[in-house]
């Protein structure tokens, strides 16, 4: 494989995994051109020019460390993440969680990455896939005209679906004489939970359900509708991971109380029972004036919004800081176009990283820029790239998203069920099994860290 002698890397997208990769390569001693086309050309779902801004949530999942996305953050930390950094010092209450106030996390990336001497921040479009080094991380908001290049490039290799964001109201505008707070199973290092729940009986639940299920819904822009040659047009692709509430309540009238509003682990302190169902409130900053509504992705009208979930109790005169949205998700087929190492298949000095490779959810997008950042730097200074061992959560999500099958490719996220099966004696407990996961994928990313240094910085 031929190796380059160039010491500077473009990178295409200043998100999650833009930011860490940009970081990652500066880190390794190349320069980096890191281009973002916010404020200059704005998305449908972003708010600020800010680096690394969080949109759908700001969670980044639990940080337990027998739970996937826990051990996937373990792994980062190991392998000297910015954004984790960021997390950690940006951390708001969110019981087994790790919740950042989204503006402070995203203040302080941009803050380190431009006081960085090896990183240039370019604020314009990239519309064309650059000749030279190159990692593209522009998400699944990719503007059309590096869509259509990358589409050109990988021979419309194209796939879509539809992703939705959760509103945001202001904690001054709960009505906590209905509301509680709480966390699950009282998992809290707070004594009065993390979380602000809000109670549904069942008459409750059931009239929400109706007005849920008759409530007038955004139509798609034209745009959207249409999909990539080979994909049908005007199907409309939703990630299961992340679907609209009132997608999975026309499933189910009992849907969302298994799913988003599933009441398990907790006690309403007016009743002393569990409610029917329960909607939860996640705080959004640091200063608790804001809280998101937890998996309560939409598409409903701003108007319709206001009125349904206002019969949600605590919430009738909710003030919405954000209301939800849909937008176009948009990834690459990456088992046909990319390697474990996160190079495409056709191009030995162009990686891809982020929403766009098929990892689904912050951590994966965060870790992935991680891993194409260093491979990225270790190709320009005439390095074998690397990929990490199928046993750590890093290396199992790089390897199930370049080998998955294509008839039923879907974005994945973090989970145990992609590893490498334990060895020895089968172990019945879940948790247990958990451990054994995460003990031995620590071990072996340790073992190979010393072939990760960065000699060249």
């Amino acid at each position: 494989m031929a190796k380059s002698p160039s010491k500077s890397v473009h990178v295409i997208g200043a998100g999650l995994a833009g930011s860490e990769a940009a970081w990652q390569i500066a880190e390794h001693g190349l320069h980096v051109d890191l281009f973002e086309m916010r404020p200059v050309v704005p998305t449908g779902a972003h708010v600020s020019p800010d680096c690394a801004e969080l949109v759908c949530s700001n969670s980044l999942g639990s940080a337990l460390p027998d739970r996937a996305s826990g051990l996937l953050k373990e792994e980062m930390r190991l392998l000297s993440s910015l954004l984790m950094k960021c997390a950690d010092a940006c951390a708001v209450p969110a019981g087994g969680a790790l919740a950042v106030d989204r503006h402070a996390f995203s203040a302080e990336v941009t803050r380190r990455l431009e006081a960085h001497p090896r990183i240039r921040i370019i604020r314009e479009e990239v519309k064309h896939i650059p000749d030279a080094p190159t990692v593209i991380a522009s998400g699944p908001l990719t503007s059309d005209a590096l869509a259509d290049d990358l589409a050109e490039f990988g021979g419309d290799e194209h796939l879509y679906f539809f992703d939705a964001i959760s509103p945001i109201v202001t904690a001054e505008s709960i009505d906590m004489d209905l509301a509680f707070r709480a966390s699950r199973y009282d998992r809290s290092e707070q004594p009065e939970g993390d979380y602000i729940n809000c109670p549904l009986n069942r008459d409750e639940y059931e009239a929400f359900i109706d007005a849920l299920l008759n409530a007038e819904r955004i139509p798609l822009h034209t745009f959207e509708m249409i999909m990539e040659q080979g994909v049908k047009a005007g199907a409309h692709e939703f990630f299961e991971g992340c679907l609209p509430i009132e997608i999975l309540a026309a499933r189910g009238r009992e849907a969302l109380a298994f799913g988003p509003m599933r009441p398990v682990g907790l006690t309403d302190p007016r009743t002393g029972r569990r409610p029917y169902a329960a909607l939860q409130l996640r705080q959004d900053n640091v200063a608790a004036t804001l809280y998101n509504m937890v998996g309560f992705q939409t598409n409903l009208r701003f108007p319709e919004q206001k009125r349904v979930f206002g019969l949600i109790p605590g919430l009738a005169e909710a003030d919405f800081e954000r209301f939800g949205q849909m937008h176009r998700n948009t990834f690459i087929a990456a088992p046909k176009l990319l390697r474990p190492t996160l190079q495409f298949v056709q191009r030995d000095d162009l990686f891809c990283a982020g929403q766009l490779t098929g990892v689904e959810g912050y951590a994966g997008n965060i870790a992935t820029g991680v891993l194409a950042g260093i491979n990225a730097a270790r190709w320009c200074q005439g390095l074998e790239t690397v990929s990490l061992p199928r046993d750590t959560m890093l290396g199992a999500l790089c390897h199930y998203v370049t080998h998955a099958e294509m008839k039923d490719f879907q974005p994945m996220k973090a989970n145990f069920g992609i590893l490498p099966p334990l060895e020895g004696k089968p172990v019945r407990g879940k948790r247990e099994r958990a451990a054994l996961y995460a003990q031995r994928a620590i071990t072996s990313l340790r073992s190979v860290l010393p072939s990760l240094s960065r000699s060249a910085a």
